[in-house]
């Protein structure tokens, strides 16, 4: 850790543990619940129908495998850098460099694309409002709850996640209700539409292949656990709980809601440009529905954002810490906050308040193409560090949250990640962010490497979370 001067103190205060166990739950749940699910499933049912739910069965599955690695890296190697400290010492410093910085710009790309989003969704009930306006008010906000006690930061995750959770839970009980009692009768709702337009793969297993990516970003906010736990009261009791439930919760919210979907209509009926919640909500009878899904996409997409800055105030802190940043950006106040880093970061998505100024129109699309090759590699470094630690502990030194199935579920999540980089490469991405994410890592592993980035002495990442 780099020391703070003489005089300057709370450099290196640790964080108050104030994140409860509902906290981090929803964190991580709200994290990957988000406008992928409430708009974007609509793309996967028009692209592979029925399949889109083995898709996103089968994605579920290999992120829980990556959240158990992250997990009992977590508990086993404590650290408050996560992502930048597990990297390094198992990989090498270069990975460290290269994981911190993608992680950091990962999630600035994200809030700022929420950011821009959130101006989207107001024109619902505000058409002539100048899009920078609702930017700039999220960010605002956001910027408050993060400058604030982590409590608070918790607190509004929470309320924000629940706004999310409950209206899924209501829809799925809506559908079931129209597919198997008299008491919300819906034309043409029955389970058989599953199969009775071209059956459960209408476009075949090319269809499904071409939504993994959509289906495995859609869960990217899982792995934010890791940076909870240096704040959290109790993180070897809420961490396992966390990763076990929130996996299993997203993959009901993702399969059940889908299921339900294409039961009360035909997979057919719906298009990539809308929303199946609106749908389903018009045809079960649900009054003012369009406005109603606008409202919780709204609050998903904001507390996207929140989370953002969260993860990027302790990242580019983390970053400082490790002599990969500024020293300055690494100190901590007097209640463990990282203020100046979150400052910074909140500077940075002030950029995308300037770009809904500039560019409008464009803003949203700008932001978010190169996204996920950021977010995939910070997974596979995981998997990878995780095998490291495995290493260096010894054959028989699994911890008690080890990850099931070690080592062929390692290899199996690896190569599924790197297959879902190589679609995204060969059909799903823009070119532009192709080039511009290869041209992302290979300046930053040179910028490594000529400066001869080494691990630190006393690496923020040896202090423990007991």
């Amino acid at each position: 850790m780099t020391m703070a001067p003489p005089g300057d103190e709370g450099t290196t205060t640790a964080p108050e543990r104030k994140l409860s166990n509902r906290h981090i739950q929803f964190i991580a749940l709200g994290g990957a619940i988000g406008a992928g699910l409430f708009l974007g499933s609509g793309k996967s049912i028009a692209l592979a129908g029925p399949g889109a739910i083995v898709a996103y069965a089968v994605c579920g599955v290999f992120i829980f495998l990556m959240a158990r690695a992250l997990g009992e890296l977590t508990l086993r190697e404590p650290t408050r850098d996560a992502f930048i400290a597990y990297a390094t010492r198992n990989i090498g410093p270069v990975a460290g460099f290269v994981t911190g910085w993608s992680y950091w710009a990962n999630w600035v790309l994200v809030g700022a694309a929420e950011i821009t989003a959130t101006s989207v969704f107001m024109r619902y009930w505000y058409p002539a409002i100048p899009q920078w306006i609702p930017a700039a008010v999220t960010l605002a906000a956001v910027y408050a709850a993060n400058m604030k006690a982590v409590r608070l930061f918790g607190e509004v995750e929470f309320w924000l996640a629940i706004v999310k959770v409950l209206t899924i839970v209501l829809l799925i009980m809506g559908g079931l209700l129209a597919l198997f009692t008299p008491f919300l009768p819906v034309a043409g709702a029955n389970v058989h539409n599953l199969v009775d337009h071209g059956g459960l793969f209408p476009r075949g297993w090319g269809g499904i292949v071409e939504i993994l990516p959509i289906a495995l970003f859609a869960f990217g906010g899982v792995e934010v656990i890791a940076l909870t736990a240096h704040e959290a009261q109790d993180p070897h009791h809420s961490i396992p709980r966390a990763i076990n439930a929130v996996v299993a919760r997203i993959l009901i919210f993702y399969v059940g809601s889908m299921l339900v979907a294409m039961s009360v209509a035909p997979w057919t009926s719906y298009s990539a440009d809308q929303s199946p919640f609106v749908a389903i909500m018009t045809r079960i009878g649900i009054p003012a529905a369009a406005g109603i899904v606008n409202f919780v996409v709204l609050t998903a997409v904001v507390s996207s954002c929140n989370t953002g800055l969260f993860s990027t105030g302790r990242m580019l802190a983390g970053l400082a810490r490790n002599e990969f940043a500024p020293a300055a950006l690494g100190r901590t106040d007097a209640d463990g906050l990282p203020r100046r880093s979150i400052s910074v970061s909140a500077a940075c998505l002030a950029l995308a308040v300037l770009l809904n100024w500039l560019i409008p129109d464009r803003a949203l699309g700008v932001l978010m193409a190169a996204v996920a090759y950021l977010l995939l590699w910070v997974w596979i470094v995981v998997l990878l560090s995780h095998r490291g630690m495995r290493r260096r502990a010894g054959s028989g030194a699994a911890g008690t949250f080890a990850m099931p199935f070690y080592p062929l579920s390692s290899w199996a999540t690896i190569a599924f990640i790197a297959g879902a980089v190589l679609l995204l490469v060969v059909e799903g991405a823009d070119t532009v962010a192709t080039l511009a994410a290869g041209m992302w890592f290979v300046g930053l592993t040179l910028f490594a490497l000529l400066r001869r980035f080494v691990p630190h002495p006393k690496l923020a990442g040896q202090q423990s979370i007991e």
